[in-house]
């Protein structure tokens, strides 16, 4: 799926900052090493930031819960973590359910784990009436 160029500036630069991370410190290390790293980039790139954010988690219209997500950028793009050897296909499915369950339209799954920093990003899209 196409990335909504709404959101190309914003990505681009969380994943360069992501790169720098990774650059520096290279793999090995767990999550929130990576997650406190991340944080400094942001910051010094000038990005409103939340990390360790708890969003509401909707079922039908109703909020029924709240799940913590490593990162909420800008106030629209969901930014996952992970720090494994290789990503998953239940990895991309727990941010595609994110994306949804939490009403966002944009998210990066990003693995530090590899010997180079991997990204994907996510669209969602959802059909809003008129």
């Amino acid at each position: 799926m196409l990335l909504d160029s709404r959101f190309n500036d914003v990505t681009k630069t969380i994943i360069g900052c992501a790169m720098s991370v990774h650059r520096e410190l290279g793999s090995g290390f767990l999550e929130l090493i990576y997650q406190r790293g991340l944080a400094v980039e942001l910051r010094e790139a000038g990005l409103d930031f939340q990390g360790e954010v708890h969003l509401p988690v909707f079922y039908k219209n109703t909020s029924i819960g709240a799940r913590r997500a490593d990162f909420l950028v800008e106030g629209q793009v969901l930014v996952e973590l992970k720090a494994v050897a290789e990503l998953a296909d239940a990895h991309f499915a727990q941010v595609v359910n994110y994306l949804k369950a939490y009403r966002l339209e944009v998210a990066l799954l990003v693995n530090f784990g590899e010997a180079s920093l991997r990204h994907r990003r996510f669209l969602h899209n959802p059909i809003r009436p008129v």
